[in-house]
């Protein structure tokens, strides 16, 4: 069932629910990647970052070639920067499980992940936040266009696909995640080829969710 017309309704309309449960569920990734960001770069311990563009994980403890997680901070130290990019990553977190739906949400997370880039919670991500505040946009509306541009078969096609499109997005992100970290995957050893397998893995995260919208909103309208 669609949800409700904003103008309409309260401060906290009641959601679309399988468009909620994918929004939750790709912001807990997003939150944690930049909790990540922050842990290592806390690691750095008590000293300038000598300028905007900064390594979330030094040369002191980076597991490859490639492992060092470019992101940037208007914070100069990088021990400020790592406490600051978890802080925003955990209330990212709890902003999200509680007050998603609320009036203008959406707009606060997406200002939220702008302050998490801005404080060293990485820029990979980038991509990944802005689509999925983009599609979060309509997690408490009626899907009007979509019910137009999704017919009946579609609908019933896509319907039961969301959870297994969200569940690909989530291990497809870990490893991606993992291979970022520590460089590694089965059976490469070069540099450059474990890099495209990372970045592989990345793109289809984001084909995933892109999928798993499209389910989640034919699901909300059947």
């Amino acid at each position: 069932m669609s949800g409700p017309d904003e103008s309409d309704s309260p401060s906290r309309p009641k959601a679309n629910r399988a468009t909620l449960i994918v929004t939750l569920a790709v912001v807990a990734l997003l939150a944690f990647a930049g909790f990540e960001h922050g842990l290592f770069e806390a690691m750095q311990g008590n000293r300038p970052t000598g300028g905007f563009g900064v390594q979330a994980i030094g040369d002191d403890v980076k597991f490859w070639k490639y492992g060092g997680e470019d992101a940037v901070t208007v914070i100069p130290n990088f021990l400020f920067t790592g406490i600051a990019a978890m802080a925003v990553s955990v209330f990212i977190f709890f902003w999200a499980a509680f007050f998603l739906t609320a009036r203008r949400g959406v707009l606060i997370l997406l200002l939220l992940f702008i302050l998490l880039v801005l404080v060293g919670g990485g820029i990979g991500f980038i991509p990944f936040f802005l689509v999925t505040c983009a599609y979060a946009t309509r997690l408490t509306k009626p899907l009007s266009w979509w019910r137009r541009k999704l017919g009946p078969g579609a609908r019933r096609f896509l319907a039961p696909l969301w959870p297994w499109a969200l569940g690909f997005a989530v291990v497809c992100w870990l490893i991606g995640i993992g291979i970022a970290i520590f460089g590694y995957f089965p059976g490469l050893t070069d540099p450059d080829a474990i890099l495209y397998t990372c970045w592989s893995f990345l793109l289809a995260t984001m084909l995933f969710i892109n999928i798993s919208y499209v389910a989640a909103f034919a699901a909300d309208i059947e």
